[in-house]
């Protein structure tokens, strides 16, 4: 698949790594409040998903989900803004990193329990499919996550009903600094395959292999096939999160990261290209983010007195004809 896709696909990783190393700084820096879970080595599993759906198509993250966003298409100025804790963050500073999200473009929101974005993307699809619609939803989460109870009960549902959603596994080998030979018993995609879903696994460093297999099980869910499960294996270059270096963590060795860092989905794409146009992407991205960075900087915080604002719904009324959708 060496074609015009190739340097899109680059073009997201480089995004998204850039954008991760820019928050660090802003971290350390403590102008981003708190700490971050960076997405840096994994960026090949977002952009191949996201590169197969449709701008209509609903995403739900995780606690790392500053990739996915981006991916999917968010601006990285409003991105900045709202980690930076601006009123022009794409939630007006009320999500932060861990809850960033941006209906208008399908994406349902980064999440801090693990898993929890599984019934959100399973009740998207259900909508989806009682609107009569083409409409897929993804739900990305880890390997910690194929041992919650409520990622079962969704792929379970999601089977019966026959919901069009796809579930990505990213599989970057450890729950926190817990390894998935330890705490995961059997064959991560004989789980999903057990409740009668598509279920395969890929290279999750390798933009292009994981772009082949979310096509593959997005065009199955449109077709009203049901859902699919892809595990992709893929690693975190860094810690759980920016503060795991100040803390002496030992559960990697240095030959385990340096060995994953030969296949750094950047170079396994960048070698793929013309090394100018590879060039002039990069260089588009730094001037992206320049750009964005000083956006965010330059916009207004909130003001203290609408703290509450945005953060509690008023109840809503059952839509007429809404219970008319079945199984």
């Amino acid at each position: 698949m060496h074609d015009a896709t190739t340097p899109q696909l680059y073009r997201t990783i480089r995004l998204i790594r850039r954008f991760e190393e820019q928050v660090v700084e802003l971290v350390n820096a403590n102008e981003i409040a708190g700490v971050t879970h960076e997405y840096i080595g994994q960026e090949a599993v977002a952009a191949g998903v996201c590169a197969a759906l449709r701008d209509d198509d609903v995403i739900t993250s995780t606690h790392r989900g500053h990739g996915h966003v981006i991916a999917k298409g968010a601006d990285v100025a409003r991105m900045l803004a709202e980690l930076l804790g601006r009123e022009t963050g794409l939630n007006r500073a009320r999500g932060g990193s861990m809850h960033i999200a941006d209906l208008s473009l399908g994406i349902y929101g980064a999440n801090g329990i693990v898993a929890a974005g599984a019934p959100i993307a399973a009740g998207a699809a259900w909508v989806a499919r009682c609107a009569g619609s083409e409409r897929v939803a993804v739900c990305f989460f880890g390997d910690g996550g194929v041992n919650q109870g409520v990622l079962h009960e969704t792929m379970n549902m999601a089977a019966i009903m026959r919901l069009p959603v796809v579930f990505v596994c990213e599989n970057n080998g450890y729950a926190v600094s817990f390894s998935v030979e330890q705490s995961t018993a059997g064959v991560i995609v004989e789980r999903a395959a057990a409740y009668g879903l598509a279920a395969e696994t890929v290279d999750g460093m390798d933009a292009e292999a994981v772009l082949e297999a979310a096509s593959r099980a997005v065009a199955l869910a449109r077709a009203g096939e049901g859902p699919s499960f892809l595990e992709c294996r893929t690693y975190r270059f860094v810690g759980h999160h920016t503060a795991e270096r100040t803390m002496g963590l030992g559960y990697r060795s240095d030959d385990e990261i340096a060995r994953w860092r030969e296949r750094d989905p950047l170079v396994v794409l960048g070698v793929r290209m013309d090394p100018a146009t590879r060039a002039a992407i990069d260089a588009e991205v730094e001037q992206t983010l320049a750009d964005a960075l000083a956006f965010a900087r330059a916009s207004a915080r909130p003001d203290v007195a609408t703290a509450a604002d945005f953060v509690y719904g008023g109840a809503l009324a059952p839509r007429a004809g809404t219970a008319a959708c079945r199984a």
